[in-house]
């Protein structure tokens, strides 16, 4: 049991969460059976399962050296093999369940993956580190509606909305991490550009998804989208004053607080 909940702890299992509940709510729209919901749901959690376990096997070196104890495989509480395993496993799992949803949307769904792979590989230590979570992100709405009853490509707003959106989260994600990267030869994007930048970038993309989300779509802006945009600056403002203190998370908390935000927005407007 101590080595299946290590297993767990190191899938990255709220991000891999939080994409596969994003990505059903957004096939929820597309007019999907129960069936075909499970099966976009399944796909995209194995997917992010791989994603997740290759990442902390293939830093379990650099993390061991910084003494990362909330890391199970650089901790020792789960064997490299194992995690292996688990990911060949996942990744092949990905790509078996992306073929009920045919085969452009498998096709779709493994360049999402690929880039996905890309960036545990190597990429996130590069100055192209924010590539690989545009193009995943952006791409995860096409394999949602390429899969539906009347497959199709989603517009061209959608698609920017999810780039955006994912490249905000690689700056929120990496920002309390930067040191321990840094010590460790990691240098992306957020690592070149310093804290304070990367926090500034998260915060205008996020509200850059926001806008987009709200004047995208045909017609008038919704209230939805009326309402959004301006919350979403409050949420920042005060997440900048209260984050003056010394040790507080607030700016951080506020860029997960406008994500959400931004969600919602997505799936409502994905509709």
């Amino acid at each position: 049991m101590g080595r299946i909940e290590a297993l767990a702890r190191s899938c990255h299992p709220l991000p891999s969460l939080a994409v596969t509940v994003v990505a059903t709510a957004l096939a929820v729209t597309t007019g999907r059976s129960p069936g075909g919901l499970v099966a976009v749901g399944a796909a995209v959690l194995a997917g992010q399962l791989s994603v997740g376990w290759l990442n902390d096997l293939l830093d379990a070196g650099r993390d061991a050296s910084v003494g990362r104890k909330d890391k199970p495989v650089a901790a020792g509480a789960v064997s490299r093999k194992l995690v292996l395993i688990a990911t060949i496993a996942a990744a092949a799992t990905a790509v078996g369940l992306s073929l009920l949803s045919g085969a452009d949307a498998t096709l779709v769904h493994v360049v999402t993956l690929c880039s996905a792979w890309a960036y545990d590989f190597g990429l996130k230590a590069t100055a192209f580190s924010v590539v690989p979570y545009a193009v995943s992100f952006g791409l995860l709405p096409a394999f949602v509606t390429l899969g539906a009853p009347d497959g199709h490509w989603p517009p061209s707003w959608l698609i920017a909305a999810a780039a955006l959106l994912g490249s905000a989260a690689h700056f929120a994600n990496v920002i309390p991490d930067l040191e321990d990267d840094a010590a460790t030869g990691v240098l992306g994007l957020p690592h070149r550009l310093g804290k304070a930048a990367s926090a500034g970038v998260a915060a205008a993309l996020v509200v850059i998804t926001g806008v987009v989300l709200a004047v995208g779509p045909p017609g008038p802006v919704t209230a939805a989208g009326g309402v959004a945009v301006p919350l979403s600056v409050v949420i920042l403002a005060v997440g900048r004053l209260r984050g003056r203190r010394a040790g507080s998370r607030a700016n951080f908390n506020a860029l997960l607080a406008v994500a959400v935000v931004d969600v919602a927005l997505l799936i409502i407007t994905g509709a």
